[in-house]
C-alpha cells in the first residue's frame, strides 16, 4: 500500500490529517446545507439569502490556528455547494459571496493565509447547481424536482460552465493543493476536466467524484461498510467525516458525535493507510461554534500525543491475529492501536519476541510485557507477546496507542517479525 504518487502531490500522503468546511449562505437558516434540496425550496423562496450574508467575524487565521490545534495540516474548503452560491469573486455568475452585503471573496480571504502559512489549500465543487439554468435538474439526488420555468437544461453548456469556474479557481487564487469532486449526477465522461486540473496546479490531489479517474478515493462518514472490514487500503484513501450527526453545514441544535466516536473514526481509518478530513459548518458570521472548537482541541490533545504512530508509518497487517488491534510501523517499531480492548492485558499471538521499549503514547508511561503461554493457545508450542495490564478504564474516552521498539530487524509474524507481509492484505 501507498500514499505516494512520486511527484508534487506527495504532500497529501505526508498530511495525512484535514480540517473540511461546509460553509455558505445556508448557515443563514442554520438547518443543513442542502436546506434549499431537503425542504423542497424554489429558487424564490432560497436565493434571497444572499441579501442576509454578511460574515463580519471571519478571520481564516482564527479557523487555521485551530486547525493547527487539532494536529491538521490541510483545508478544503466549499467554493460551490448544490444551491450553486459561490464563495469566491467567480466573473461567470452574480450568485456570488461578493454580491452580498459581506462584499469580500472569502476564498481570496483564506487563500491568502494558507499561502502566507504555508497550509494547503484543496477546494469543494459541486457539480450538482440549482441555481444555474443550464444545469439539467431531474429529479435525481440532490437535484431540483426538475427544471425551473425559462431554464435551458444543457449538460454541454453546463460543463462549460464548470470547466470555466475551475479555471477560474485554478488561476486566480495560487497554489491550490486539490479539487474535491461532489454531487457527479451529470452522467458524462470527460477527463480532460481533471487533465486541466492538473496541467494548471500539478500538486493537487482529486478525488474519484469527478468526469473521470481521480487520485484518491473517499469513505465519506460510515456509509460503506467494507470499511470496517479492510484491514489497510489498497491506495491512496481519505476519510471524512462531521462533527455533528445531522448536517455538515452549521445547525444550530446540532447533535455531536461524542469525542471518543470521532477519535476512535480517525484512529480506525488512519491506522488503516487512508487520510482523514474532518468537518466544521461556520456560523453566519465567520466564527466557529465553541462546541466545534472544543471538540477539535479535545481531538488535539489525543492526537498531538499519538501522531508518530501516523506520521512516515504505514499499515502492517496478518503480523497478530488480535482484531481488537490495528498495527502501523516505521523501521523495527511497532505502533499497537487498542480499538475496542475487551481486557486490560494486549496480546499479540503469535508474536513471540519481546521489544526493548513498551510506551503507552497517550501519556508516555512505561507498560509491563511478557512472553507468556496462554490458555486460549494451549496448542501453540510457545508463548506469544502479551502487554500486561493495560490502563484501558483511564483511556476510555480515546484511543490507547501503544510504541513498541524492537532492537532488531523483524519480518515475519510467526516468527515474533514484522515486514515483508502485504499491507493490502485481508
Amino acid at each position: 500500500m501507498t500514499r505516494h504518487f512520486g511527484d508534487d502531490r506527495d504532500w497529501f500522503g505526508e498530511a495525512r490529517f484535514g480540517l473540511f468546511v461546509h460553509w455558505g449562505i445556508y448557515a443563514i437558516p442554520g438547518w443543513h446545507e442542502q436546506t434549499q434540496y431537503r425542504r423542497g425550496l424554489t429558487r424564490e423562496e432560497y436565493e434571497p439569502l444572499a441579501t442576509q450574508f454578511n460574515p463580519v467575524k471571519f478571520c481564516p487565521d482564527e479557523w487555521l490556528d485551530l486547525a493547527e490545534s487539532a494536529g491538521m495540516r490541510y483545508i478544503t474548503f466549499t467554493t460551490k455547494h448544490i444551491d450553486g452560491f459561490c464563495m469566491w469573486d467567480s466573473g461567470l455568475t452574480e450568485y456570488k459571496v461578493t454580491n452580498t452585503p459581506y462584499a469580500r471573496d472569502t476564498l481570496a480571504m483564506l487563500a491568502d493565509a494558507c499561502h502566507r502559512r504555508s497550509f494547503p489549500l484543496c477546494l469543494y465543487h459541486s457539480f450538482v447547481d440549482h441555481h444555474h439554468p443550464n444545469y439539467p435538474n431531474q429529479g435525481r439526488a440532490h437535484e431540483l424536482p426538475g427544471p425551473p420555468a425559462g431554464d435551458e437544461p444543457d449538460v454541454g453548456k453546463y460543463a462549460d460552465y464548470v470547466r470555466a469556474q475551475v479555471r477560474e479557481l485554478c488561476t486566480n487564487y495560487g497554489e491550490i493543493h486539490g479539487i474535491w469532486w461532489d454531487a457527479n449526477r451529470l452522467e458524462v465522461e470527460d477527463p480532460s476536466l481533471n487533465e486541466m486540473v492538473r496541467s494548471l496546479q500539478p500538486q493537487a490531489v482529486i478525488n474519484c467524484r469527478g468526469l473521470s479517474e481521480g487520485d484518491f478515493d473517499v469513505f465519506e462518514r460510515d456509509y460503506r461498510g467494507e470499511a470496517n472490514e479492510i484491514l489497510a487500503f489498497d491506495g491512496p484513501t481519505e476519510a471524512c467525516q462531521a462533527v455533528g450527526k445531522q448536517s455538515w453545514g452549521y445547525r444550530e441544535d446540532e447533535d455531536y458525535y461524542t469525542d471518543h466516536y470521532l477519535i476512535h473514526s480517525i484512529d480506525r481509518m488512519m491506522a488503516k493507510g487512508a487520510n482523514y478530513l474532518l468537518n466544521l459548518g461556520p456560523m453566519p458570521d465567520g466564527t466557529i461554534v465553541p462546541e466545534e472548537q472544543r471538540i477539535l482541541r479535545r481531538i488535539g490533545e489525543w492526537y498531538g500525543a499519538v501522531r508518530e504512530a501516523f506520521d512516515g508509518t504505514e499499515p502492517v497487517v496478518r503480523w497478530t491475529d488480535n482484531r481488537d488491534v490495528l498495527t502501523t510501523r516505521c523501521g523495527n517499531t511497532v505502533y499497537v492501536h487498542v480499538l475496542d480492548p475487551t481486557g486490560h492485558d494486549v496480546v499479540l499471538h503469535p508474536i513471540c519476541r519481546s521489544p526493548a521499549r513498551t510506551t503507552l503514547l497517550n501519556d508516555g508511561r512505561p507498560l509491563e510485557t511478557r512472553l507468556d503461554s496462554l490458555p486460549v493457545y494451549h496448542r501453540d508450542e510457545g508463548p506469544c507477546l502479551r502487554i500486561r495490564n493495560a490502563p484501558v478504564d483511564e483511556f476510555a474516552g480515546e484511543v490507547m496507542v501503544i510504541k513498541l521498539e524492537f532492537p532488531e530487524d523483524v519480518s515475519r509474524a510467526g516468527e515474533g517479525q514484522i515486514g515483508d507481509l502485504p499491507a493490502t492484505a485481508r
